[in-house]
């Protein structure tokens, strides 16, 4: 069993939604978070007046996967995650972290099948 914790632009939350269900993946968490990797920031302007804002919004999403369900799983965030082609910086990360143990809170499950 794995943990995959992936940061991506939240532009791209529904499309990665979308393209889980339709491989089965249905149980995911997400929250909203800033941040910052080589982008260090940027800098906007609001009503004439330029200022820079040192962190940038993101969304991770964890998704606890068995690990038949691993390398599709992984395949799909990359895909779907990336802006244009090749990608662009700031479009994300993915960790991947191995699970020991599972208990399903509202059942008696344990293990994989509480995945």
């Amino acid at each position: 069993m794995k943990l995959i914790v992936a940061v991506i632009q939240p532009t791209k939350l529904d499309s990665v939604r979308t393209a889980l269900a339709e491989m089965a993946v249905e149980r995911l968490t997400v929250f909203d978070a800033e941040g910052y990797g080589r982008q260090r920031g940027q800098t906007a302007t609001f009503r004439g007046i330029e200022y820079q804002t040192n962190l940038l919004r993101k969304v991770i999403v964890e998704i606890a996967v068995n690990d038949d369900f691993l390398e599709k799983t992984l395949t799909i965030l990359e895909n779907v995650s990336r802006t244009g082609q090749e990608g662009n910086i700031g479009d994300g990360k993915i960790f991947v972290l191995p699970i020991e143990q599972v208990v399903q809170i509202g059942g008696k499950e344990k293990g994989p099948s509480a995945v």
